[in-house]
């Protein structure tokens, strides 16, 4: 159809380069995709540019009418190998022009160390943030504690200012005290060749408090065994990061593709009173 640019979530771009009628060679003409709506994996990026597309990653929330942030390419990036030009491009990259710097702080709202390492909340304000919630100006108050709005998002700033998601708030699994990002994990296991897609969430441990599991869905034709999984990550991970169950099938997901993690969560924790232990 002529084509030349779209947007699509990153479970989108998976079900295209998935496809089998994805193209065998790479385009003949310039292709650009903006992904957004999830964190993308550098496995999804790095198939997607081999097919000859241009990946524009953004990053945002409704709160801030779409697109906050961007991974803007920087030309030194052109020297580095394609599978590390995918890991810069899977973070999320620094404020457009119309926004205040994005910032990555602590509980006290203290920028964290451009260390790459330490985690913190992604705050933001701009002439795209919000005025407030709809008649609920304690949420308001809340969400914009300190005159920035507070996304809930947990990140690491790098040492060249660009800001890399690990977490939801919600979604960080502490393990014997420990704490798992489980988009770091979710990544791992998405560089295997016979995995589709995958999400990770913390299930009840008698021992630890909480533990990874992931859930899986196989490419078509592939067979996987959770212990050959669980070595491939084993390779990639700390051991304390290596989920201790997988499960294999259909992940639910919205109508957009994002993936119901609460789904899966309310299954796992049915019959504990709370959400964490």
């Amino acid at each position: 159809e002529g084509v030349t640019h779209f947007c699509a979530a990153p479970t989108v771009l998976i079900s295209l380069v998935n496809s089998p009628d994805a193209p065998q060679e790479k385009l003949q003409r310039p292709l650009i995709i903006s992904t957004a709506a999830a964190p993308p994996s550098p496995t999804i990026i790095a198939q997607v540019e081999a097919l000859g597309a241009e990946i524009i990653h953004v990053y945002g929330l409704t709160e801030v009418y779409g697109p906050y942030t961007v991974c803007e390419w920087q030309p030194h990036w052109n020297d580095l190998p394609a599978d590390e030009q995918a890991r810069v491009k899977a973070r999320q990259g620094v404020g457009y022009i119309i926004a205040d710097d994005v910032r990555v702080v602590d509980d006290h709202m203290q920028d964290v160390p451009t260390d790459a390492q330490t985690m913190g909340e992604v705050i933001m304000r701009g002439n795209n943030t919000m005025k407030g919630y709809f008649r609920d100006p304690e949420a308001t108050e809340r969400a914009f504690a300190g005159g920035w709005f507070h996304t809930g998002d947990l990140a690491v700033m790098h040492p060249d200012g660009y800001i890399e998601l690990r977490d939801r708030k919600k979604d960080i699994i502490i393990s014997g005290g420990e704490n798992i990002s489980t988009i770091e994990v979710e990544q791992a296991i998405a560089a295997h060749p016979a995995v589709l897609e995958t999400a990770v969430i913390a299930i009840p441990d008698e021992r630890w408090g909480e533990t990874p599991k992931a859930f899986v869905t196989l490419k078509p034709g592939y067979d996987l065994s959770s212990d050959d999984l669980r070595a491939f990550v084993r390779e990639r991970l700390a051991g304390f990061k290596v989920p201790r169950a997988f499960e294999f099938g259909e992940l639910p997901k919205t109508s957009t593709g994002k993936v119901q993690k609460f789904v899966l969560r309310e299954r796992e924790w049915a019959a504990h009173e709370k959400r964490i232990n």
